[in-house]
């Protein structure tokens, strides 16, 4: 099995003549965590968005276990293994915070009406499995008592979570998180990491973009510092922290 799950190679994406992207190429290899990190409009959203199929690159590509996904719609990427958050979070409010989570999980008989007329037992099973699994992800997040609640009655630490048990809900081998501690409170970003954490004895590869350098410092294995769309460092946390381009362009 090859280390790198995601390969990206010299990504270029131009708005109006500024660009987005340029030449960036990264790699996130299995069971790691790695941390984008590099001021507003350093390309590092944009860069979740070509991953995840929501925009396409000018140039370049990126092969996740193998395929090439470079312009896959967003629902193939997905079904490949690759989920994500968003800034603005995305969830359903007007739900229950269960049934948030039970929208994500993959391939459900019931979604073919075939199976509700015909193979209505096995529909019937999976959605219980389902149900107990969402339930198991709920409890594990310390979620499990807001479940029957409104999604948008959870504090805004609380709805960021809940993105991230989405995510699990997927089953998917990688996850782009998206400022997954930006903005809450100490407690709930504790939560968070914590659950971020135990994500690659799981088998999952985390990518996340955070401006809050000492969760990636705690939990990141590398780090790449972005600016105006181009890789500027890359390394351990440490290493990137103290390099003196990084520390002239952002940190200081």
């Amino acid at each position: 099995m090859s280390a790198d799950l995601l390969e990206v190679h010299k990504l270029e994406k131009n708005y109006d003549g500024v660009k987005a992207l340029a030449d960036f190429s990264c790699s996130v290899r299995h069971g790691e965590i790695l941390g984008l990190i590099g001021p507003n409009g350093a390309g590092k959203t944009t860069f979740f968005n070509v991953a995840s199929g929501f925009i396409a690159p000018d140039s370049g590509g990126i092969v996740f276990k193998g395929t090439n996904i470079t312009h896959l719609p967003p629902h193939r990427i997905a079904n490949l293994g690759i989920s994500r958050t968003f800034q603005n979070l995305r969830l359903i409010r007007q739900i229950s915070v269960l049934d948030n989570v039970l929208l994500c999980f993959q391939d459900q008989p019931g979604e073919k009406l075939r199976n509700v007329f015909f193979n209505w037992r096995q529909s019937r099973r999976q959605e219980s499995e389902n149900r107990q699994e969402a339930y198991a992800l709920l409890e594990e997040a310390g979620l499990l008592n807001k479940a029957g609640d409104p999604a948008e009655e959870l504090s805004y630490g609380q709805q960021k979570l809940l993105s991230l048990v989405c995510c699990l809900a997927a089953k998917s081998d990688l996850l782009l998180l998206d400022e997954p501690v930006a903005g809450i409170a100490p407690e709930m970003t504790e939560r968070i990491l914590e659950t971020i954490r135990g994500l690659p004895p799981k088998g999952k590869s985390v990518v996340l973009i955070e401006h809050n350098l000492d969760a990636v410092m705690q939990i990141c294995d590398r780090v790449i510092f972005m600016d105006a769309g181009a890789k500027v460092s890359e390394g351990t946390p440490e290493e990137v922290r103290n390099d003196p381009k990084v520390i002239e362009a952002y940190i200081d």
